[in-house]
């Protein structure tokens, strides 16, 4: 497991936003938000790429923005 600067912060900042989407899809009955919440908090433990940290936590924050 990569422990890089950039991974601890992707991991922050995503895991943030994925508990806020969490509680966002509680409160508004929206089972996508949940999986989406879900999702940002628990991917950053899987990847050690930089670049794939990154990606797809934009992507999965970009999928979120569209679905609201």
């Amino acid at each position: 497991m990569d422990f890089s600067f950039s991974s601890i912060m992707s991991g922050f900042v995503f895991g943030v936003i994925g508990f806020w989407m969490m509680k966002q899809g509680k409160s508004r009955s929206n089972p996508l938000t949940i999986v989406i919440g879900i999702a940002l908090i628990a991917y950053p433990y899987f990847i050690s790429n930089i670049f794939l940290d990154w990606g797809i936590g934009i992507a999965l924050c970009v999928l979120a923005y569209l679905k609201w």
